[in-house]
C-alpha cells in the first residue's frame, strides 16, 4: 500500500513538473499576471472614477471639462482590452453593453432621445432593461460631445444626467462583475494558469484563443480605420463612421488597443507569445517586432483627429500608410505567426462587416 502510494506521489510530482516545463502554460501564466490582469483592472478603476466623475458632475461639484476627461479615461482603458477579449466579457452580449460600433443608422442619438422621451426620470433599472444600444460609452459620449447639446445649461444637465448617472453605474458594476469573475476561485485567471480545465484542456488551447483575439483586435483596428476612410465606400470619406468621432478619440483609441496588442506580444518582461518562437523563427520575431513599430510610429506622428486628416489630401495620405502598415502587421499574425506556432485562426468577429 506504502509502495503504491509513494508511486502515485512521485507521478503526480512528474506531472507537476511537466506542467510547469511547458513553455505555453508558462507563457499562459505570465500573460495573466503581467498583462491581463492589470488591463482588466485599470479598466475596472477608470469605470469607478467614471461613476464617481458622473456623481460629482450632476451634483455640481465638477465641471463638464472634468466629466469629459473621466469619459475619456474610461474609453482608453476600454480600447486597451480589445485585444485582451477572453472569457466572462467576451461571452453574454457584454462587450456591446461598453460601446456600440459602428453606428452607422445613427442609433444611439435616436434610441437616447427616445429613450428620455419615454423615462424622464430615468433610474439603473430602467437603463439595464433597455437596448444595449444606450447602456455604454457611445451612449454616454453623444451626451457629454455633441455639438447639438449643451451640457452648461441647467435645462439640459438636469434632462441628460439621470442617463448619464445610470450609464455610470451600470459600466462601474459590470466591470467589477468581470473582474471578480477573473478572479474568483475557480476562475478566468485560475483556467489560463493551470491546465487542464474545464476550459482549456491544454495551455495550447489557451495560447490558441489569446493569439486568436489578438488577430481579431487587430484586424478591427482595420475595420476602424478603413470604415471613416472610405474602403468600404468606394474611397468616399465616411467620418461619423469612425469610433469616438464625437470626441475626436478615435486615433487615441487605435494607440490603446494597439499598445496593448504588443504588451500580449511582449509580455511584460520578454515572456509574452513572442518567447513561443524557436530560434529558427527568429527572424519572423523580428519581421513582427518592426512592424509594430512601423505602426506604433505613424499612429504617434498623426498631429491632427482623424476627422480633420480625412478633410484633405496629406491627411488622407498618412491615414493610407497608416492602415497598410497595420494591414502588414495583422497579417504577420494572422499567417506567418499562426503557423509558426500551429494556430489555426479561422473566422473572428469582424469577419463580414
Amino acid at each position: 500500500m506504502l509502495h503504491r502510494t509513494l508511486i502515485a506521489s512521485l507521478l503526480g510530482l512528474a506531472l507537476v513538473g511537466c506542467n510547469q516545463q511547458d513553455p505555453r502554460a508558462k507563457v499562459s501564466a505570465a500573460l495573466v499576471d503581467g498583462v491581463l490582469l492589470p488591463a482588466y483592472s485599470s479598466w475596472q478603476e477608470a469605470d469607478r472614477q467614471l461613476a464617481g466623475s458622473t456623481a460629482a458632475f450632476c451634483a455640481g461639484t465638477a465641471d463638464l471639462p472634468a466629466a469629459r476627461q473621466a469619459f475619456l479615461g474610461a474609453q482608453n482603458a476600454w480600447a486597451g482590452l480589445q485585444p485582451l477579449l477572453i472569457g466572462p466579457l467576451a461571452e453574454g452580449n457584454r462587450a456591446w453593453q461598453i460601446q456600440f460600433w459602428p453606428d452607422k443608422k445613427n442609433l444611439v442619438q435616436r434610441q437616447v432621445e427616445a429613450l428620455l422621451k419615454n423615462k424622464p426620470q430615468l433610474t439603473p433599472a430602467d437603463l439595464a432593461s433597455a437596448s444595449v444600444v444606450v447602456q455604454g460609452l457611445t451612449a454616454y459620449e453623444y451626451v457629454l460631445f455633441d455639438a447639438n447639446l449643451d451640457l452648461n445649461d441647467a435645462e439640459q444637465k438636469a434632462r441628460y444626467c439621470p442617463l448619464l448617472q445610470a450609464i455610470g453605474t451600470h459600466q462601474q458594476a459590470l466591470a467589477a462583475d468581470i473582474v471578480e469573475q477573473w478572479q474568483a476561485k475557480p476562475g478566468m485567471a485560475e483556467q489560463l494558469r493551470k491546465f487542464p480545465n474545464e476550459r482549456y484542456a491544454e495551455a495550447n488551447e489557451a495560447i490558441a484563443e489569446l493569439l486568436r483575439v489578438q488577430v481579431s483586435a487587430l484586424d478591427g483596428l482595420k475595420k476602424k480605420l478603413g470604415a471613416p476612410m472610405g474602403r468600404q465606400s468606394k474611397g468616399i470619406p465616411q467620418p461619423y463612421q469612425a469610433e469616438s468621432w464625437r470626441s475626436a478619440a478615435s486615433l487615441s483609441n487605435q494607440a490603446a488597443a494597439l499598445a496593448s496588442a504588443e504588451r500580449l506580444w511582449h509580455g511584460s518582461n520578454r515572456d509574452g507569445i513572442q518567447s513561443l518562437l524557436d530560434k529558427d523563427q527568429a527572424q519572423l520575431g523580428q519581421r513582427i517586432d518592426a512592424a509594430y513599430q512601423d505602426t506604433r510610429q505613424r499612429l504617434a506622428a498623426l498631429d491632427r483627429p482623424l476627422g480633420e486628416l480625412l478633410a484633405d489630401e496629406a491627411g488622407r495620405t498618412s491615414l493610407n500608410e497608416l492602415y497598410d502598415s497595420l494591414n502588414r502587421l495583422h497579417r504577420l499574425q494572422e499567417s506567418e505567426l499562426a503557423k509558426a506556432l500551429g494556430v489555426q485562426i479561422g473566422f473572428n468577429a469582424h469577419d463580414g462587416d
